[in-house]
């Protein structure tokens, strides 16, 4: 078992959840079950199956709850580049946002990759 709260690419996760969902409080009210649902389910995602996955008996399982993490790391990336194409996110912001996605989707994928080696899974 992990300790999740020390693993830096879940804080990291955490800090993108409170940037997303202050990002989305901006957008238009008719986008409140649409975009601004969708992409906070997504970034919350991605910490509490960081999290799930660690609390697991193996790293086996950890590895599984790893790739949800990082399918839903994707799957914000898409919805953050569709909410700049309809001007809900400013390229700026767009840019910042990305960047800590790509950071997370790059330390998960080191962390299972080690994960694997470690275990010759």
């Amino acid at each position: 078992m992990h300790n999740f709260k020390e693993l830096k690419f879940w804080q990291k996760a955490v800090e993108l959840s409170v940037m997303v969902y202050k990002t989305t409080a901006n957008f238009p009210a008719e986008e409140k079950f649409g975009l601004v649902s969708q992409s906070r389910r997504a970034v919350v995602s991605i910490a509490s199956n960081i999290a799930e996955g660690a609390s697991r008996n193996g790293d086996k399982e950890f590895l599984h709850f790893l790739s949800i993490s990082n399918g839903s790391a994707f799957e914000l990336e898409t919805q953050l580049i569709i909410a700049n194409k309809l001007n809900f996110v400013d390229q700026n912001q767009l840019e910042n946002l990305l960047m800590s996605v790509t950071e997370i989707q790059k330390m998960i994928y080191s962390f299972s990759k080690k994960l694997k080696e470690n275990n010759q899974l």
